[in-house]
């Protein structure tokens, strides 16, 4: 599609959009579902008027769309994967041995450590808080650790290797679009990921944890889980066998696949469940055993396809959105006039940074925040002198990092969906999110630190000025 609209209404679009979505979330503290909805057939409305035909606004939706399938599949996946280890007794094996050994007064920090090891094994944020994050988010409940901090350990360690993982799809993509060797790019992003992860850690050292701990109830949490399933080690070959894929960089649906087929395995040859049907309902609807502990059963009864629904929605509604702004060139307009009047490097930095936070938040699309202003973006970078490494780190910091604080982005509906808990609450605790594209800025604009995050922009730049 070939034409834009004006910078104008490009402009009247995007705060247009921002106010609705803010009014609705923050002010009427609506699920952010109907919202979209409603935002979208209001922007297809306006271009129209601004002279786009329908089937250009149909094609755009339906590109954007496109693009959903393969988030949709993984998530159902994820859902049925979930309560298979359920019924397998796999995550009440971890919880048990889990509120054995990890510390309750240190029990963050321990949650943002072992995730940390986990997602830089498997390059992935979703198998992780898919897999370890859902256990350790039980240990929390059990214990009476605040869910919110706890999402926000996982969370932060899980998008901790999504970010320098090189397995990582996004820690090979962000370099592949601006052209940076890989193991540049990630010795490049230690300068923002170090101090934001040591700001991280120790926010989750000294925070408090919860009102009390409730220490005595981890033998009866114990108890519980041993009355209603068998705990053995064996429990565990299914998530080691997602974890020996995921390692391997083999396809994430097959790797997936597998933990569903194995875990079923383990429930027929541990749990001694080889009811077929049972297991279809199971992982359909998630896991509904019996449970004499209500906070087991709390912890122990979700999962399914069906619990993935909500997540799923929000995302084919969000890129059918994304795709008007980006295939109608809204984004692209606004854009070329944000790029066109900069000439200090920090404010190059600044633009770049920004401008893949609000593809996030137009599009809730993580890879299209890193590939749409590193394509506008490069050019510009290169004639300024500016290291294509500053840029790659910048789209990642920003891009990868901020999706998981988008409510309507990939990431975001599915950490919420998975860990049950919203993003906008999550938001505050999963600091080492936010931390690192701030402190991206401050090398940016901190004159000491210049000569690291732009090199030799630096003298790019005195040289113009005094030209």
């Amino acid at each position: 599609m070939s034409k834009q609209p004006r910078f104008s209404q490009s402009l009247i679009l995007f705060i247009g959009m921002f106010l609705l979505l803010f009014f609705a979330m923050f002010i009427l503290k609506s699920e952010p579902h109907i919202p979209l909805l409603i935002g979208t057939a209001i922007i297809a409305t306006l271009l129209y008027l601004f002279g786009f035909s329908w089937d250009e606004l149909q094609a755009a939706m339906l590109k954007g769309i496109q693009s959903a399938i393969m988030p949709i599949i993984i998530l159902g996946l994820i859902g049925v994967l979930i309560a298979v280890w359920m019924m397998s007794g796999t995550v009440p094996t971890i919880l048990y041995y889990g509120l054995e050994y990890i510390s309750p007064q240190q029990f963050a920090l321990s949650t943002l450590i072992i995730t940390v090891v986990v997602s830089m094994l498997t390059g992935s944020s979703f198998t992780t808080v898919s897999t370890v994050g859902v256990a350790l988010m039980g240990m929390a409940l059990a214990i009476g650790i605040n869910p919110l901090i706890a999402a926000g350990a996982i969370i932060s360690g899980a998008c901790f290797g999504d970010k320098m993982s090189p397995l990582s799809d996004t820690t090979n993509f962000a370099p592949a679009v601006t052209g940076v060797p890989i193991f540049t790019h990630i010795s490049n992003m230690l300068y923002t990921t170090i101090p934001s992860f040591i700001v991280t850690a120790c926010f989750f050292f000294f925070i408090p944890q919860s009102e009390g701990i409730e220490l005595s109830s981890i033998a009866t949490m114990q108890a519980s889980l041993q009355d209603s399933f068998h705990i053995n080690l064996l429990t565990i070959l299914s998530p080691a066998a997602v974890l020996y894929c995921s390692i391997r960089r083999k396809p994430i649906i097959p790797t997936l696949i597998i933990g569903i087929g194995s875990g079923l395995l383990v429930t027929w040859l541990v749990q001694g469940n080889a009811d077929v049907s049972m297991w279809l309902q199971v992982m359909q609807s998630g896991y509904k055993g019996e449970v004499a502990s209500d906070i087991v059963a709390s912890i122990v009864h979700r999962g399914g396809l069906q619990s993935m629904t909500s997540s799923i929605s929000l995302i084919i509604i969000a890129l059918a959105l994304g795709g008007l702004l980006q295939h109608c060139g809204v984004i692209r307009s606004l854009f070329e006039r944000v790029i066109r009047p900069l000439h200090n490097p920090s404010h190059m930095v600044l633009a770049a940074g920004s401008s893949s936070i609000a593809v996030n938040a137009l599009t809730g699309e993580q890879y299209l925040s890193i590939l749409l202003p590193g394509q506008m973006f490069k050019d510009e970078f290169t004639k300024r002198h500016i290291p294509m490494k500053t840029l790659s780190r910048t789209l990642e910091d920003c891009g990868t990092l901020m999706n998981p604080l988008v409510p309507w982005g990939v990431s975001g509906a599915f950490f919420a969906a998975t860990l049950g808990v919203s993003v906008i609450d999550y938001t505050p605790y999963a600091t080492f999110l936010w931390l690192s594209p701030f402190i991206t800025l401050i090398y940016a604009y901190t004159p000491k630190l210049k000569k690291i995050s732009l090199g030799g922009a630096i003298e790019w730049a005195k040289k113009n000025e005094r030209a």
